[in-house]
């Protein structure tokens, strides 16, 4: 505003003001006066215009979201423009469009299916919203010059639209896995849990049998990842108190030749053959010869005992191309598989678009009971037999180490033993009837063995070809001499 001196009396004051500020000249100069003249013919014509957005609360994937553009303006509208920034402001992708002048509307999406409605000629509304729609936009208004009505006057306002994703998947493993059973040394066992598709991530946490786990947090570095749980066993020590080696060749010397633990002697029972009905009891069996379960007991020395196990907790952050976050987080401590066994671990995750956590989880258990099956049921002479675990009686985590051997000598391929889930004998000949193969399933919790016995049958097939093989030799023999009884009748007669 410019002051005004108060006329002296007598003196004329034109009705505008401007001979009265002109013959002021200590409070302004002329060239002042001009500006202000100059401003505001410039604001009669031009007019105001003032954009807003009113912010956004972060939004979940698959709601309906509304882009609200508040302007004020005396002028008259143009146009206005809704725009995605992306590549931190340096590419506007137009989305929305209205257009004043012809009273229209159309969209600037590339998708067939239009995702944006015009609620009103400055709100947009985009139904079910995806992570990919995370991110800034931007509001254009345009109105007509006053003074050219050829130009257009820009005003623009910007919000930023959060995205969240809840998790889609979580998943608990045994990291290192399959893995034997240790009887005599303590070793370290961790669980990985997984938690996919979270935007942001989720924050993730162990429970044991219910009860939330205390843990100590380590950082893992990029070495030690790629290694398991080699981290850990650096930052503490695997068992509390030294290893005895008096203890340790006392256990050892309780090992057979192979390396193996002998059988308890309440499981050793006399075999049994199974007899199909209408058999003799003096007949061998078609099927495989069930034999009574060994299971190895675990025994092990004080040592290994820890009632209050330490627990290491790691976990890291891999985001993904679609701008979720995929969270692996690691639990470890000093496995004790007497308190251990039959304990229920619980991974659990917190996520801001989740109303209750997700919760996955997995009950440690020795594998117990493993069924066998073989194929055929009935083998002969040059069959390919297959020996293969269908199951078990319980549910075994994590997944356990398969062995095979043959007891008192080797597998047919000359090997001593042979992994996996299944046992392939390629051609069995007549020598293998009667054979016993074990079994030994383990992990870290625990060992069982379980034995089968091959009954092999004669082929008939093989037999038949073999006296025909017999038969055509010994007619081959009496052919030949009887042609050579006729070849001496012939030169005895000559003769």
């Amino acid at each position: 505003m410019v002051g005004i001196t108060q006329p002296r009396p007598g003196e004329h004051v034109n009705a505008n003001g401007v001979w009265d500020l002109l013959q002021n000249k200590g409070k302004m100069t002329v060239f002042s006066l001009c500006l202000l003249l100059c401003a505001d013919l410039l604001d009669l014509a031009v007019g105001y215009l003032t954009v807003t957005i009113e912010p956004l609360p972060p939004v979940v994937v698959g709601e309906t979201v509304t882009l609200k553009c508040n302007f004020k303006t005396d002028g008259r509208l143009r146009e206005i423009v809704w725009y995605r920034v992306t590549d931190g402001g340096t590419i506007k992708q137009k989305i929305f469009t209205y257009d004043a002048m012809f009273n229209t509307n159309y969209s600037h999406m590339e998708d067939y299916r239009r995702r944006e409605d015009l609620v009103y000629q400055s709100t947009v509304r985009l139904p079910e919203v995806r992570i990919s729609d995370n991110g800034p936009y931007e509001c254009h208004v345009g109105i007509y010059d006053r003074a050219t009505r050829e130009k257009v006057v820009l005003a623009s306002g910007n919000v930023f639209l959060t995205v969240m994703s809840p998790p889609n998947n979580i998943s608990v493993v045994a990291e290192n896995t399959p893995a034997p059973f240790s009887r005599y040394q303590a070793q370290n066992f961790t669980l990985v849990c997984t938690a996919k598709g979270g935007k942001p991530a989720p924050s993730v946490y162990f429970k044991r049998d219910g009860e939330l786990i205390e843990v100590i947090s380590y950082t893992q570095s990029s070495s030690e990842q790629g290694g398991g749980s080699a981290g850990v066993r650096g930052a503490r020590p695997l068992i509390s108190r030294d290893l005895d080696d008096t203890k340790l060749q006392r256990s050892l010397s309780l090992l057979d030749p192979e390396g193996r633990a002998p059988l308890p002697r309440p499981y050793t029972e006399s075999i049994q053959h199974v007899h199909t009905q209408g058999q003799q009891a003096n007949e061998p069996s078609p099927a495989t010869e069930v034999i009574p379960e060994t299971v190895v007991s675990r025994e092990f020395p004080r040592w290994v005992h820890s009632t209050d196990p330490l627990y290491y907790f790691s976990h890291t952050h891999i985001p993904q191309s679609d701008g979720s976050v995929v969270v692996q987080a690691r639990l470890t401590w000093t496995l004790n598989p007497q308190l251990d066994n039959d304990a229920l671990f619980s991974c659990e995750v917190k996520h801001p678009a989740l109303s209750m956590p997700m919760q996955t989880e997995v009950t440690l258990a020795a594998p117990k009971g493993p069924k066998l099956s073989m194929s055929p049921t009935r083998a002969k002479v040059g069959d390919t037999v297959r020996i293969t675990v269908q199951g078990f009686q319980n549910e075994v985590f994590p997944e356990p180490l398969f062995t095979w051997t043959r007891v008192g000598g080797r597998l047919l391929d000359g090997s001593a033993e042979r992994d996996g889930k299944e046992l392939i004998l390629e051609r069995v000949p007549a020598e293998l009837n009667g054979s016993m193969y074990r079994c030994t399933a383990q992990n870290p919790l625990g060992s069982t063995d379980t034995h089968t016995r091959l009954i092999v049958f004669e082929n008939p097939s093989m037999m038949k070809n073999t006296q025909n093989q017999n038969n055509g030799g010994s007619r081959m023999d009496v052919l030949g001499l009887t042609w050579m009884a006729l070849v001496l009748t012939v030169t005895v007669e000559l003769t």
